[in-house]
């Protein structure tokens, strides 16, 4: 009983605090009441726990502390004992009371700190929004004064800038009249001096005259004054046929004028840009001059009705451009060269006056080649001739590959194609003709040991030979795309070629180790040998090169085998190898075999027979055969010989059969005898 007095006692001054506690709070809540309004409806912080103590505040508030705390305890307990088992409980529920109050204390004095602190920085963001107010007045007051003064003033200046604009069109006006009449002032007094040189025979100096009149046009190229460039153009063109008819009559070589003027002036004829021909600039006036007679009698001859314009004879006027650069070759390099050099020009007087008779080349192939392109032997003769011609204008006069030559011409599309159908129908044409050959499967060099250790059939070399003309022929065409078109036609060559020795192969499959079948295994491994070695030349190599190029355009070959060709680790002829490689491994394969065959069935014979002993004699050691040997030579007949046959385990061979079978071993030593 003691003990629940205690704690009895207990209770009734945990309430007493926890209740002057509520008390102290509520006070604070009555105070603060209207704020504590106004901040629970501006902020979002949850003080609804404080209504839960409503009736607490209300009672506290009237001082009547004590008389609740008996009332509450009454309640709760009451006069049953039993009752204050539940005081436990009630500790912890006032506990768990008293802390929710404290946070709620907290929680009450911020936001009475907060609640002081909004309405001041309202009043200040008030005041400075009325300040800006204020300012935008006063700026849109000052905008509309401005913009009345800014418009006046242009209502009272329009006048002044309409008089002014006239008159500075007028101005610009005189200056252009003055600048179009200093130009035409410039042209006329060079015109004058023109003729003062001429008059005292100044060539020289009328020349270089010309020259600045010709630069003076190069100026007004961009200018917009037609009447004025053409009458600038018309003055230096007039001046120029003068000193070129004067040179011309004079035959004078010495003096030279600016290679642009001639440029300038001289507009060469060109020909269509299907046929890609480098850009070049026109020959020189000297070089014109020279080629003037030799133009007339080229068109006089190869063109019209002449006899001497055939068309199925295009090494008549080839043969004549030939001539005509082998004449004239030791005038140009000792007299007109040393000229050149003196006037510091780079021109090369020979390649000049090659290239000018180029042109007429190049512009009779352009018109007769439409004409004999589906006649296949006419075309093919033309284009033999002209490659005939390259060459020797290459290597003989030095003519250089990057000048426009005959090969542009027959690169273009429609010819080029024609090139090929040509090229692929006269070669497959040679490849029946050397196939059904007599002496098709014979070497041409059977009699002379150095020369054939590969024995190759007359067909394999024939027809290797044709590829390597065909890579002569092509070689020297200006683009890679046009090279490697070539390059397939090897290919499929070869590979025709290589379908056909497959076809005469397997008509000799029963006689492997024939003399036919021998030489087509021959001829396999000769043309595979060959491509590769043409794989590591200099010219497949830049094809190779080329390829590589295309194919990654293209997208046409793997990672892999991009890289194989980059590195140089496979060739351009791989393709082609391989099978080759694959034909004769096969061809080898089947001579194996049979030769195999023929020893196999030739050693079923040897199972009816003993004779085995024959076997004994070939197989002795060196050291036994040689005794044997001597043994039988110095007791020929004798019964030692006997004894020493059947030391060796022979009985039934005779001795004489036995010193044969010795003789015939191929393994004796080199005794000096």
């Amino acid at each position: 009983m003691r003990i629940l007095a205690d704690r009895g006692s207990e209770v009734i001054n945990y309430w007493f605090q926890l209740l002057l506690g509520k008390q102290q709070f509520g006070v604070c809540c009555s105070e603060n009441g209207d704020q504590r309004k106004n901040v629970e409806e501006k902020s979002d912080l949850n003080i609804a726990a404080l209504a839960g103590n409503e009736q607490v505040c209300e009672g506290t508030d009237n001082g009547d502390l004590p008389s609740y705390v008996s009332a509450f305890i009454e309640k709760e307990v009451g006069n049953d004992l039993k009752s204050l088992k539940k005081l436990d409980k009630l500790i912890e529920q006032m506990t768990e009371s008293k802390m929710q109050l404290e946070e709620q204390a907290i929680i009450s004095a911020w936001v009475l700190t907060v609640s002081s602190e909004i309405p001041k920085r309202i009043q200040s963001a008030l005041k400075n929004a009325e300040e800006s107010k204020q300012f935008l007045y006063q700026s849109l007051e000052q905008e509309t004064h401005l913009s009345s003064s800014i418009n006046s003033h242009l209502l009272t200046a329009q006048p002044w800038m309409e008089d002014l604009g006239a008159m500075i069109n007028q101005i610009e006006e005189i200056e252009r009249h003055l600048a179009y009449l200093k130009w035409i002032s410039q042209i006329e007094e060079l015109s004058d001096n023109i003729q003062q040189y001429l008059m005292t025979n100044n060539v020289p100096e009328a020349a270089s005259t010309l020259v600045s009149m010709a630069e003076l046009d190069i100026k007004l190229q961009e200018s917009s004054c037609t009447h004025l460039l053409g009458f600038m153009r018309a003055t230096v063109k007039f001046w120029h046929k003068i000193l070129k008819d004067k040179l011309t009559r004079q035959e004078v070589y010495p003096y030279f004028m600016s290679r642009f003027v001639d440029e300038l002036l001289t507009e060469p004829k060109q020909l269509p840009e299907k046929y890609s021909l480098p850009a070049s600039p026109s020959v020189i006036l000297p070089i014109q001059i020279m080629l003037t007679p030799l133009q007339k009698r080229f068109r006089y001859h190869f063109r019209g009705n002449r006899q001497t314009n055939v068309i199925s004879k295009p090494e008549w006027y080839l043969a004549q451009v030939l001539m005509w650069i082998g004449n004239h070759t030791q005038f140009l390099d000792e007299k007109i060269q040393p000229i050149l050099d003196k006037a510091g020009s780079s021109v090369n007087a020979r390649l000049e006056f090659s290239r000018g008779l180029m042109m007429l080349v190049l512009e009779k192939l352009a018109a007769d080649i439409p004409c004999l392109l589906y006649d296949d032997n006419l075309f093919c003769h033309l284009v033999d001739e002209v490659l005939l011609f390259e060459r020797e204008l290459h290597s003989v006069h030095g003519y250089p590959g990057t000048f426009a030559n005959c090969m542009h011409i027959l690169s273009e599309e429609t010819c080029f194609q024609r090139w090929l159908t040509v090229e692929r129908k006269f070669a497959l044409q040679k490849m029946d003709s050397m196939l059904s050959s007599e002496a098709a499967w014979i070497s041409q060099y059977k009699d002379i040991t150095d020369v054939d250790e590969m024995k190759v059939p007359d067909c394999a070399e024939t027809f290797m030979t044709l590829l390597l003309v065909i890579t002569d022929r092509y070689k020297h065409l200006p683009t890679a795309s046009r090279k490697l078109q070539f390059l397939e036609l090897q290919k499929d060559l070869v590979d025709d070629f290589r379908i056909r020795l497959t076809q005469v192969m397997k008509e000799e499959t029963r006689a492997s180790l024939g003399f036919r079948y021998c030489a087509i295994l021959n001829a396999v491994n000769y043309i595979s040998t060959v491509l590769a070695d043409w794989a590591d030349n200099v010219f497949f190599l830049q094809l190779q090169q080329a390829a590589l190029e295309v194919f990654a355009e293209n997208n046409t070959l793997s990672k892999l085998q991009l890289g194989q060709l980059a590195s140089m680790e496979s060739s351009v002829f791989d393709d082609m190898i391989n099978l080759l490689e694959r034909l004769k491994h096969d061809m080898l394969t089947r001579q194996v075999d049979h030769v195999f065959r023929e020893v196999k069935d030739a050693a079923k014979l040897y199972k009816k027979e003993s004779v085995k002993e024959a076997c004994i004699v070939l197989n002795l050691n060196i050291g036994s055969a040689l005794l044997l040997k001597d043994v039988l030579q110095s007791t020929s007949g004798q019964p030692p010989a006997t004894a020493a046959l059947n030391e060796v385990g022979i009985y039934k061979l005779a001795q004489q059969d036995v010193e044969i079978l010795l003789n015939l071993r191929t393994n004796w030593p080199n005794t000096g005898k």
